[in-house]
């Protein structure tokens, strides 16, 4: 990745290439007003939604291309939406991940950033605020009366990463944790861990018989990283990386490289596989859909591939959900639930006006329902009409998010960019002993 995990990209290749939308049930396809119909959106929205009104000229900078999840929920909403607003319409500019923040500092530079854009690194996100071309959402939304319809744990969640403030939209909305085999733990007596020491014992159990206990992308860095991250929740609480933020505390403190070396003693004990140094986001994850491994830590993006069964093999009945467990003497736990926003969008403030502001309100009461409908997909909005039928994981995690009151983040969702890039690619030498967890936070401290 070549900035900040604020964008959580890890996700988008593997769910973008192998499935573009989940089906609804039966197959069956509804026409556009219907399926808005069946959200509500249509009869109940706020901003102009239900009667004649400006259109409004919506341009979207986005890593994902008009065919995609995003831009093809966005385009179905504003064909809704301009049939009362005569001339309104929707484009998508598509842009690579690793040149979003170059083009979008380009198009800033020369007034060009379209009304809607993908959000880029804090730092680039904090000048284009100071610039008058970063919107605050809380107070628009607010204004629009349809601030309730962004969820708690998504507010929060881009509060933290962007200094309290609400300045982007979550497309997405993902809880982590370990998935495990559940036809594998119950031939082998064993049942979800409560405790870290309780996970370890269950990997080496697996480990004497044969099992690979992890599956876990090498390349990819993060699956390691948030490791490291969540046993630091547990064991230091909630705030355990923004003390490293605010330098109350280093990531060199005996308790944080304790943190590296107990995700170290994982690898070193051969529990994430012999070849994980070389092993993709998409081969480690097939590792564990198909079976040949017990356990993935890894986010509820992948219920695209849980409940596909020509990706999991091992069926989706197969496959459930454990929180981070705790640490033994730790102050943190399992309630606090990590949870990223993926990669979202936010709106320039310089080319906002009545018109769009239309747009977006009757958007974000639309939006969680379509997407959950139309993809399957849980969003950071509200959702009003759960469909009657939705696969048995995702219910698990949208009932989950419902429940969620203190997220916490990722290992380097507040780190700089170089820190960032350092610590995903210093992930394998520390779980393959080619680098010791002093040197491994040594390395992520120093290009802080």
């Amino acid at each position: 990745m070549s900035s900040s995990e604020v964008f959580d990209m890890h996700s988008f290749d593997r769910f973008f290439n192998r499935r573009q939308f989940v089906k609804l049930a039966g197959g069956a396809t509804l026409s556009l007003s219907a399926l808005l119909a069946a959200c509500g959106g249509s009869s109940s929205t706020s901003g102009g939604g239900g009667s004649a009104g400006k259109s409004a000229s919506i341009h979207f900078l986005s890593v994902q291309n008009a065919t995609q999840p995003w831009p093809t929920i966005l385009s179905t909403i504003t064909a809704e939406y301009a049939k009362k607003h005569a001339g309104t319409t929707f484009t998508v500019d598509y842009v690579p991940q690793n040149n979003l923040n170059q083009k979008v500092q380009l198009l800033a530079a020369q007034g060009a950033l379209p009304v809607l854009y993908n959000t880029p690194p804090p730092d680039t996100m904090s000048q284009l605020i100071k610039n008058g071309e970063g919107l605050d959402l809380e107070a628009t939304l607010q204004q629009l009366g349809v601030l309730d319809q962004i969820t708690p744990a998504a507010s929060t969640i881009v509060k933290k990463l962007f200094n309290g403030k609400l300045v982007s939209l979550p497309f997405e909305l993902n809880i982590e944790g370990f998935w495990y085999n559940k036809q594998i733990f119950s031939q082998n007596g064993l049942k979800p861990p409560t405790t870290w020491d309780e996970l370890v014992q269950i990997a080496a159990k697996l480990q004497t018989k044969g099992i690979q206990p992890f599956a876990a992308s090498g390349i990819q860095g993060w699956p390691l990283t948030r490791l490291i991250g969540n046993y630091l929740y547990r064991k230091l609480g909630p705030t355990a990386l923004e003390d490293v933020q605010s330098g109350k505390a280093k990531l060199t403190d005996a308790a944080y490289v304790d943190a590296a070396q107990q995700v170290a003693n994982l690898g070193k004990q051969g529990y994430f596989g012999k070849g994980v140094a070389t092993l993709d986001y998409t081969p480690a994850l097939d590792l564990f859909i198909q079976g040949k491994t017990a356990m993935i830590y890894m986010g509820s993006w992948a219920l695209a591939d849980f409940n596909n069964p020509k990706e999991t093999t091992i069926g989706s009945d197969n496959i459930d959900y454990f929180p981070f467990p705790n640490v033994t003497g730790g102050v943190g736990n399992a309630d606090q639930t990590p949870m990223n926003a993926g990669q979202t969008t936010s709106v320039n403030k310089a080319k906002y006006d009545d018109a769009f502001g239309q747009w977006l309100a009757y958007m974000v009461q639309n939006y969680g329902d379509l997407a959950l409908q139309k993809q399957g997909a849980v969003t950071g909005f509200t959702v009003h009409n759960k469909p009657a039928s939705l696969p048995t994981l995702t219910t698990l995690v949208v009932d989950r998010i419902a429940k969620i009151t203190q997220p916490v983040l990722w290992f380097e969702a507040l780190f700089s960019t170089k820190a960032t890039n350092v610590s995903q690619q210093d992930a394998t030498p520390l779980v393959t002993s080619a680098m010791s967890p002093a040197n491994f936070m040594a390395a992520v401290q120093q290009a802080l």
